[in-house]
């Protein structure tokens, strides 16, 4: 079906859309619900924290190895036959870990819950750049964002107030039929907008990168507990890192490369995807960072803690739309530049945090700090995409996707780790500083929050940095918008930069 003829049917768009969006909620809904329900589920397994924490790190794994491929699989299946299997098997997971009566099983639940969610993100950005023509993507990626931003926020809340009036299992007896009846509605709303092709499977490639980025992305979640100097981490970082350097070189030798890694010669997509690798980590400094300062320090219960981050979520959700639109308008440029410099003031605010530290000063500038990425999220996402025109979108969403994924990693690593080192060296600083002896129980206490907090205050620092990085480099990107180029360019040649608008 021609990119005109679908674009044109916007009664056909909706459903579809809709449709694909319900989807896109409750994958995102679910990603975030999990750390909530890890204490009640360590209790009811009778596990260790290390040991319950897999149900979050074998999800990110999962994630890590399907994402990549997803562009061989929306160029080898049809939009209907991927999203069917994607929101199917990811009902399929749901429901297992519904029901799990062990650990191992619930394991495997989330596993499958994976693969559907893996998929779903680059099939949906993929459908929204093939149905919508270029001067309303904007606006279809900020409705989008409204999923992918305002779940994750809600999420938290949303499962602290049912576990603590029910069970965790009741979560995913909640989120388990929603996918269901999205499935079903899927069956008869869903339409083919994509073409096909029969493209050779890279099953070396495949293998490579399940090694490649499946190695970083444990190593780095388990670097954050363990150490990044013990034995299992550098192993890991070494296996990962010498089969990602194999993997890269095969994709830029092989005719249907897994992941298109030549399309970093597209200027623009290039300097996208860094910006959005260095705001996506700062974006998860507070995201794990947040949580352990209203908990651990401040002693909030999950619930209150999830209200804290509330309000943000909310703001990200109701700006998306709002951002699309004006992204439709002016471009990406100055979205990006006014996001980043709330995003840097309100990060440095958040290093200036105590033990006292209201929670009213805590809750406006973390969600001024929300209003501000979600000003500049969707924009570098989507400018990027646009400079790849649509033959290149499904390697370009991948790619994006992959590489999102492996930052957040780095972050979540990254940011617990300084938090961790430097809490850890404040507190003894305190303590010889106040000559506190080990039997002094109450002054212990008020020392490792202090140190606590002091690290927290540190990772917000280097994320205030990285901040500025990106807010300097978002000055580069071009203020002019792309054409609607149908020419796609042969990817399985060397790629040609198509012309660009003057």
């Amino acid at each position: 079906m021609s990119i005109s003829k679908v674009s044109n049917q916007a009664i056909r768009t909706t459903p579809i859309f809709a449709v694909l969006l319900a989807g896109a909620f409750v994958a995102f809904l679910n990603q975030t619900v999990i750390n909530v329900a890890l204490p009640k589920i360590m209790n009811y397994f009778d596990i260790s924290a290390v040991t319950a924490n897999w149900l979050s790190t074998i999800f990110m794994l999962t994630n890590g190895i399907v994402i990549p491929i997803t562009a061989f699989l929306m160029e080898r299946f049809t939009t209907r036959q991927l999203f069917l299997f994607s929101i199917g098997i990811f009902a399929v997971g749901t429901f297992i870990c519904a029901t799990a009566f062990s650990f191992p099983i619930m394991l495997v639940g989330r596993v499958v819950q994976a693969i559907g969610a893996g998929i779903l993100f680059p099939l949906i950005t993929n459908v929204i750049f093939t149905i919508f023509p270029i001067e309303r993507r904007g606006f279809a990626m900020g409705i989008f964002g409204v999923a992918m931003n305002f779940a994750p926020a809600v999420g938290p809340t949303w499962a602290g107030w049912i576990i603590e009036t029910y069970s965790w299992r009741v979560i995913f007896y909640i989120i388990g039929p929603i996918a269901l009846i999205d499935f079903i509605i899927a069956i008869f709303l869903v339409k083919n907008v994509t073409e096909t092709s029969r493209p050779k499977l890279d099953t070396l490639g495949i293998i490579l990168s399940t090694i490649g980025f499946g190695g970083l992305l444990y190593g780095f979640s388990t670097g954050g507990s363990k150490g990044w100097s013990d034995p299992e981490v550098i192993t890991l970082f070494i296996i990962g890192g010498v089969s990602l350097i194999l993997f890269v070189w095969r994709q830029l030798t092989v005719k249907h490369p897994i992941l298109e890694f030549r399309i970093f010669k597209y200027r623009m997509f290039t300097l996208t995807t860094i910006i959005n690798v260095i705001v996506t980590m700062a974006m998860f400094s507070g995201m794990i960072l947040m949580p352990i300062y209203m908990q651990n320090v401040r002693g909030f219960s999950p619930l209150e803690a999830g209200f804290m981050l509330l309000p943000g979520g909310i703001v990200m959700g109701v700006m998306s739309p709002i951002t699309g639109r004006l992204f439709d308008k002016y471009g990406a440029k100055w979205l990006a530049i006014i996001g980043l410099a709330i995003t840097i003031i309100t990060t440095f605010a958040l290093t200036r945090l105590h033990t006292d530290t209201p929670f009213a000063y805590v809750l406006w500038v973390y969600t001024a700090r929300m209003f501000g990425m979600s000003i500049l999220m969707m924009p570098i996402f989507t400018a990027g995409l646009n400079d790849l025109g649509l033959g290149l979108n499904k390697y370009g969403t991948a790619m994006v996707n992959t590489f999102r994924m492996v930052a957040g990693a780095v972050g979540m690593a990254f940011f617990v780790s300084v938090m961790t080192n430097q809490g850890a060296s404040h507190v003894k600083t305190i303590i010889s500083e106040h000559h506190i002896l080990p039997t002094d129980k109450a002054h212990m206490a008020l020392a490792v929050n202090q140190g606590t907090v002091m690290g927290i205050n540190d990772a917000f620092m280097i994320a205030t940095y990285l901040t500025i990085i990106a807010f300097i480099l978002s000055f580069f990107i071009r203020g002019t918008k792309p054409s609607n180029e149908e020419t796609v360019p042969n990817t399985e040649k060397e790629l040609k930069k198509v012309p660009q608008p003057q």
